[in-house]
């Protein structure tokens, strides 16, 4: 079977971006670990390393500086779509996310963009239940502390990778 193709599309702004240079790591019917370096330059993000969670509706990323050193953990909500035909995922986000920081502080942010999609009428309800649904799983692995399996997944990719 041909390489993997993957989208991430996003309902605000309204895009959907070819990932034409995220790497693959490991894939498997559970999840895929990729690295990649930033579609859009940022101050301080320069590349990172995510695992989307293909049964769970969430993507876990290790955001970093130009120097390796971790920015946050930053996890996305979202609905993956796979074409077996094409080999293609549509990865797209449904906009709550949450940052961990380094010194463990967790922000839960882009809720006011459900509110907007919602009443853009660009949110299905199922989307809705699976968004809300997802949120909650990864909160509550996040607020145990049992994210520590997550970090620890993704870390052996990167220290591999170095």
């Amino acid at each position: 079977m041909d390489k993997p193709v993957f989208y991430r599309k996003r309902i605000i702004p309204e895009e959907c971006v070819l990932l034409k240079d995220d790497e693959i790591l490991t894939m498997n019917d559970d999840y895929i670990i990729t690295k990649w370096n930033t579609l859009h330059p940022k101050k301080n993000l320069h590349h990172g390393y995510s695992c989307y969670f293909l049964k769970e509706g969430y993507k876990v990323s290790k955001f970093l500086k130009e120097d390796n050193s971790l920015l946050y953990w930053y996890c996305d909500i979202i609905k993956t779509e796979h074409d077996s035909e094409t080999n293609t995922y549509v990865f797209t986000d449904l906009l709550a996310d949450v940052i961990m920081f380094p010194d463990g502080f967790v922000k839960v942010v882009d809720i006011d963009e459900i509110a907007i999609a919602l009443r853009k009428d660009k949110l299905p309800t199922e989307d809705i239940i699976s968004l809300l649904t997802s949120l909650d799983k990864l909160l509550k692995i996040v607020y145990s502390e049992d994210f520590e399996r997550y970090k620890h997944m993704i870390n052996e990719f990167a220290l591999n990778d170095q």
